[in-house]
């Protein structure tokens, strides 16, 4: 369990130590193997910690686990945890969940979608929308447009926020 000193040092930091985050994955996957369970679902559950953020991947399921995989399936999987990990600790938690490599496969998909949209720019196009995503997915896009030099800016309310890429 986390300690109360170090949720107090999480409330005040921007960013949450490494205690403070392994805890988080440690609950995160506390709470996924009890799902797992409960679907009767075999996986293996890996923890890691980078850029002030716990990941916690489910893999090694088989084709049994490709059927939580989805990206809409994983996104409602990791909001149930992060609401599971934030009723332990009393602190909203920005932990990352994985199902079968399925993030990975998004990020590749969206790495596309930048190529195709900085494509139609080049070819004259002002802006290009892209299809609503997570705040995550948008954060990896901002990171992949900033990169090749492009500017890319959020538009939208919830689900149907989007990110509208141009010139830079």
């Amino acid at each position: 369990m986390v300690s109360t000193d170090s949720v107090e040092a999480h409330a005040q930091d921007a960013e949450p130590d490494l205690e403070v985050l392994e805890a988080e994955g440690d609950l995160a996957a506390d709470y996924i193997e009890g799902l797992l369970d409960i679907a009767d679902l075999d996986g293996d559950i890996d923890i890691d910690v980078a850029n002030g953020r716990a990941y916690v991947s489910v893999t090694g399921g088989g084709a049994e686990l490709d059927r939580i995989a989805s990206p809409d399936a994983v996104q409602a999987l990791q909001d149930l945890t992060r609401l599971a990990v934030q009723a332990k600790t009393g602190h909203f938690t920005r932990l990352i969940v994985d199902v079968a490599g399925s993030r990975s496969a998004r990020a590749l998909e969206l790495k596309g979608m930048v190529d195709a949209a900085v494509a139609q720019i080049a070819a004259g196009r002002e802006a290009v929308e892209l299809e609503p995503m997570s705040s995550y997915e948008r954060k990896l896009v901002h990171d992949e447009v900033a990169e090749r030099g492009y500017h890319s800016e959020s538009r939208g309310e919830g689900r149907d926020r989007r990110l509208v890429i141009s010139r830079g």
